[in-house]
């Protein structure tokens, strides 16, 4: 793969910054790609798609993207935002000024803008997260929105300039050039796993809007009210009510306190609706221009269609943008979610289509919708279940793009100075990936485990099904263990907890859900073992650190070749590739 560096265009450079180029003969991306006509060929191309291309991030130098098709970004010009409308662009320049973030309107947001509007599928999944450091990539999320508004506002601009000629139009006059429309409305759907999340995101969205389209908002008291901030109402992990509860929440990690503060509810839906000068929020879902929801929210009203037929998703017919947003923290939800709303998008509406048959674009009559959404992913890291989205649910004609990036590791936030020794297990093929990782378990760790008279043994496991798999295996073994999953009971957790710690129970499982949840804080732990290696690299030292204290410790890291992105994360990059590939299977690190 040739890589190309970027260069800044001297005569771009010299551009006023606060207009981007226009010009009334050129056609904006918006309709470029809207009106594009998809043959059968392009449709068959999609199962070959190569990434052929890759430019470095300005500013990020550990990170590229790499993308199928015409390399969009070769000759980017840092000072524009192709297809923005004037309005908005003016008004984003506005508010940056007054924002003050530092990535606010750098090269980088606008690269990453400029992706957004060549309508290109996207996967970025090195996006820094508000609730680290409180420092939120805002840059991104700005761009993401600015471009929402910009579709949804073509898009009308589009239908009213339409509705004028017709109207001038004689009976009988060809109107094959009008189709511009969808089944219903909705054009731009966004996921975000916390109603909190939505919150700060509706809220960023309004003060984006210029002031032409926003002399009211109506319904702002009952959105603050129903899914404004919480408040804190303690934790109750060791089965009492804490009698100090900012001592309570102190005692959580800094990442934990700003994710979690505020309303943590799953199962949201808002519709938001533009018209002459006013945002609706509560809109109809049908007749809005954009909708916010959770995944699970989406899922159970696609349920529902299944034992009501008066219900209908309809509303998910002709979505043209769909953005999933913090990626990464749905998966820690349920990533199936996700896939089902994906695969009930752009289908043939169950009811009459509230639109004027013949104003429908032909290729949503031709069952092409799919080919023609842009799918934005946007998250702190990816993992196997949200690159499968990407790789096969996500047909966009005009390509993909997604960033690749090298990492240098967390090991160094590992407090207590003890071995972690990684070992290598062999595996006959991607299929049985699982059941060679629980033979390696039972033939050559769990022996030493059984044999020893000791207890303090916590086994650390990542996946559900891991967990249940184990769970069974220790109840055959007769095991003297207990339980920290995310099902477990409040009570349970006390339990077992307190009987971990007395040495009544000399295994604990323990799973990487539970932890990212609610975040025990485990005594009595001396032998570590990681079944498998957490998705989520900030989870590593945490885990690790529970030994820091102890006596005799011991930490012991299962791993397969195909963990490898888990394991770049945790270890770097340049540690990874050698883990993977060498001859030998145990590596021991000691910060």
């Amino acid at each position: 793969m040739k890589r190309k560096s970027y260069k800044p265009n001297p005569n771009t450079m010299k551009r006023c910054k606060h207009a981007p180029p226009t010009s009334s003969n050129l056609k904006s991306s918006f309709d470029l790609h809207l009106q594009h006509n998809l043959s059968k060929e392009e449709i068959d191309n999609q199962k070959n798609l190569k990434f052929s291309w890759d430019v470095p991030v300005i500013g990020v130098s550990n990170c590229k993207w790499i993308g199928t098709g015409e390399n969009i970004l070769e000759d980017f010009d840092i000072n524009s935002c192709p297809g923005l409308k004037t309005k908005l662009h003016e008004h984003w320049m506005e508010v940056s000024k007054t924002s003050g973030g530092k990535d606010i309107n750098s090269p980088k947001q606008q690269m990453f803008f400029s992706l957004c509007s060549s309508y290109r599928d996207i996967l970025h999944c090195n996006k820094r997260p508000f609730y680290l450091k409180g420092l939120e990539d805002i840059s991104i999320m700005d761009a993401y929105i600015m471009h929402s508004l910009n579709h949804v506002f073509r898009a009308r601009d589009c239908v009213k300039k339409n509705d004028a000629e017709l109207s001038r139009l004689e009976e009988g006059a060809d109107s094959e050039r009008f189709r511009d429309q969808g089944f219903l409305r909705p054009k731009v759907l966004i996921l975000l796993p916390l109603a909190s999340i939505m919150h700060r995101v509706v809220k960023r969205l309004i003060q984006l809007t210029p002031s032409a389209y926003k002399v009211n908002v109506e319904h702002m008291d009952r959105f603050s009210t129903k899914f404004g901030a919480e408040e804190h109402k303690g934790d109750k992990e060791n089965g009492e009510e804490p009698e100090n509860a900012d001592a309570q929440k102190s005692s959580k990690p800094d990442d934990f306190q700003l994710l979690f503060e505020g309303n943590n509810e799953d199962d949201f839906m808002i519709g938001i609706k533009f018209t002459r000068k006013t945002i609706k929020l509560f809109s109809d879902f049908h007749t809005s221009d954009l909708i916010i929801a959770s995944p699970l929210c989406l899922v159970n009203k696609i349920e529902e269609t299944g034992s009501n037929k008066e219900k209908d998703v309809d509303f998910l017919s002709s979505i043209e943008v769909l953005i999933i947003d913090h990626a990464d923290v749905i998966a820690m939800q349920n990533w199936s979610h996700v896939h089902t709303v994906i695969e009930h998008l752009n289908r043939l509406p169950s009811k009459q289509p509230r639109t004027d048959v013949m104003r429908i674009r032909p290729w949503y009559l031709d069952e092409h919708a799919r080919f023609y959404r842009q799918t934005i992913i946007l998250g702190f890291f990816s993992n196997p279940d949200i690159n499968a989205s990407f790789n096969h649910q996500c047909s966009n004609y005009e390509g993909k793009v997604k960033l690749m990036c090298e990492y240098k590791g967390v090991l160094h936030k590992v407090l207590p100075k003890i071995q972690q020794v990684y070992v290598r297990f062999n595996i006959d093929s991607i299929v049985e990936a699982d059941d060679n990782r629980f033979d390696y378990f039972v033939k050559k760790v769990f022996p030493k485990i059984k044999d020893s008279d000791e207890g303090g043994t916590m086994l650390f496991i990542s996946s559900y099904f891991e967990f249940i798999r184990i769970r069974n295996f220790l109840k055959s073994q007769d095991a003297s263990f207990c339980l920290l999953g995310e099902y477990s009971t409040q009570k349970d957790i006390s339990r077992a907890r307190l009987w971990f710690f007395e040495g009544k129970r000399k295994i604990m499982l323990y799973t990487e859900r539970s932890h990212f949840y609610h975040r025990y804080k485990i005594r009595g732990v001396k032998n570590l073992i990681m079944y498998s290696l957490p998705e989520r690299k900030e989870l590593y030292p945490e885990i690790v650190n529970v030994l820091d204290g102890s006596e005799n410790t011991a930490c012991t890291v299962l791993f397969s070749p195909l963990d490898k992105f888990r394991l770049e994360r945790i270890v770097g990059t340049t540690p990874a590739k050698t883990m993977v590939a060498s001859e030998k299977p145990v590596f021991v690190f000691c910060d």
